[in-house]
């Protein structure tokens, strides 16, 4: 499928910066930021270090995804984009982004729970950002769920087509 290099090879090029970027972010940026926040803000607690645990697993969803796009780019440049080997990585690209957003509302509605309780900390700004975010993300998942049930549909119909020609 050489009509789709145009677009394959650059998003490849994207992809690996990213990867790379997050690779730096996980093991060297995130760890020293959080550190150096529970230095300064003793008073927080554990809580830097439950945001730096949540921020890696986050970071190690995104990199699952991006492998897993990057197999579907190899099945597209393939031209068998639409077979059953294709709902293998779109299914745990489905499954970490559910894992993804679990990790997301769960963190979100501890934070909330924080910030309502804490007198000197009832910002609402927040806590409406959380919220958004956390509602955003369910709504990134159940794109992602269309978009397979829509594949799995044209798979359907390119098979049928198949056996017809």
């Amino acid at each position: 499928m050489q009509k789709m290099d145009w677009i394959v090879v650059p998003l490849r090029v994207l992809l690996v910066l990213v990867f790379v970027g997050l690779l730096v972010a996980q093991f060297l940026s995130l760890p020293g930021e959080f550190r150096q926040t529970a230095e300064e803000h003793p008073e927080a607690g554990f809580i830097p270090w439950l945001l730096l645990t949540f921020a890696i697993l986050e970071v190690l969803c995104i990199q699952i995804v991006i492998v897993c796009t990057w197999r579907l780019l190899t099945l597209v440049r393939a031209d068998r984009i639409f077979s059953e080997e294709s709902f293998v990585w779109v299914d745990v690209i489905v499954w970490t982004m559910v894992a993804a957003w679990v990790l997301l509302a769960g963190v979100s509605a501890y934070l909330v729970g924080i910030i309502y309780f804490t007198p000197e900390l009832r910002d609402p700004g927040t806590p409406i950002l959380l919220i958004g975010m956390t509602l955003i993300g369910g709504v990134v998942v159940l794109t992602i769920v269309v978009l397979r049930a829509l594949l799995r549909q044209a798979t359907v119909l390119r098979t049928d087509l198949e056996e017809v020609i």
